[in-house]
């Protein structure tokens, strides 16, 4: 199978809808592991588990379609070699819908210790033992074969989100070198297991307008699969994030998905699906939900506190999946005051359900053409402290 052979299956994106008044999309993802359909959210399995979930859960209870991991986790454990062995992460981890990769970009510029950026790639120490390594735009699309991912992304740069413009235009010049090094070494690879895989490029440029506007013109010379916007929600005004997303997405091809990279609340999700985003991913549900923080269609939740010690009224009345109408509020706020391991996994898997029912609901007020009158609504409520 000839990844650039134009007989091969590739990925296909079908745009149903876009709202009357605003750019938000509705449309189907089909890849060789199954369709999705957008606006849609996907759950966090950075080494390839979503944190107290499981995956039937995962499928049945939260409707997740597809679910992310990520190159940095993965490749340092279990390592390319064990998941080759396995036949990649599908059948490693039994998960038999779509997956995505991160690059491990973020993580290298984030994690690592001692990296040292160049030309070349970056050279960084594990996290986990100290171990030296070396990632370049052409092993970051090995081992990304490697795992098998059904839509991979290229090697990146994340400058901080106040990066000073200078430091911002070098790290988007060496991300757009690095992006054509990751598309020859993809045309030259092959998939390991029998499946098409797709590369986004990442469009970069810090909160700068114009490095923005020139990474989003630069990227669709590759002709993707789709597109992915990196580099924000890291520490940058909510506003700043929604202008340079509206900024992409008005450059960005409209017959091809964009991806939201890890983002965020279920506030921003409203507002960058208003403007125009099909995909995103994040680990607020479960690192939140661990913490005690519930996501409701009527507000936010602080299961420590003591007003619901002695509530017995379900966890959600109108959540979306068993947990939420099997346990009490006063149950689950004791399990969590107790540190015990069960109000992680209640938690993670309402929130998780809530985020699929939300954009699952944007989904179809799009499709009904009511979505721009629901969605101030929603988001109304979603800004509550309950």
């Amino acid at each position: 199978m000839d990844a650039c052979d134009p007989e091969t299956t590739r990925m296909e994106f079908q745009l149903l809808h876009t709202d009357s008044r605003s750019a938000a999309r509705a449309g189907v993802l089909s890849t060789d592991h199954g369709e999705i359909r957008t606006p849609i959210f996907m759950p966090v399995g950075t080494v390839g588990s979503v944190k107290g979930v499981f995956h039937r859960d995962l499928e049945q209870e939260v409707g997740a379609q597809i679910i992310l991991g990520n190159t940095y986790h993965l490749y340092l454990r279990p390592g390319t070699d064990i998941l080759e062995q396995a036949g990649g992460l599908h059948r490693f981890s039994a998960w038999n819908r779509p997956i995505l990769t991160d690059s491990g970009g973020f993580q290298v510029f984030s994690l690592a210790d001692c990296r040292k950026l160049a030309e070349e790639g970056c050279r960084f120490h594990s996290h986990i033992d100290g171990s030296a390594h070396l990632f370049t735009p052409e092993r970051v699309i090995d081992i990304q074969r490697s795992i098998g991912a059904d839509i991979m992304m290229a090697f990146d740069e994340c400058p901080p989100g106040d990066a000073e413009y200078d430091y911002a235009k070098k790290s988007w010049e060496l991300t757009s070198r690095w992006l054509g090094r990751c598309f020859e070494q993809y045309a030259k690879t092959e998939p390991k297991y029998g499946h098409y895989q797709s590369l986004f490029p990442i469009v970069q440029g810090c909160t700068y307008p114009d490095l923005r506007a020139r990474s989003a013109e630069f990227v669709q010379q590759f002709g993707a699969d789709g597109y992915s916007i990196g580099g924000l929600a890291v520490g940058e005004p909510a506003p700043v994030m929604y202008e340079m997303i509206e900024l992409v997405n008005s450059i960005l091809p409209q017959d091809k998905p964009r991806y939201l990279m890890g983002v965020g609340t279920p506030v921003n999700l409203l507002e960058a699906i208003e403007r125009g985003v099909d995909m995103f991913d994040c680990v607020m549900p479960t690192r939140n939900g661990r913490n005690g923080m519930l996501f409701t269609s009527e507000g936010i939740i602080n299961i420590r506190n003591q007003k619901w010690r002695d509530d017995f009224s379900p966890v959600d009345p109108m959540g979306h999946c068993f947990a939420d109408t099997a346990y009490t509020k006063a149950y689950l706020r004791h399990l969590t005051i107790a540190g015990e391991m069960m109000a992680a996994q209640i938690a993670s898997l309402h929130n998780l359900a809530f985020y699929l029912w939300l954009v699952g609901e944007a989904r179809e007020q799009i499709l009904q053409g009511t979505f721009s009158e629901w969605k101030p609504v929603m988001v109304e409520k979603l800004s509550r402290r309950l």
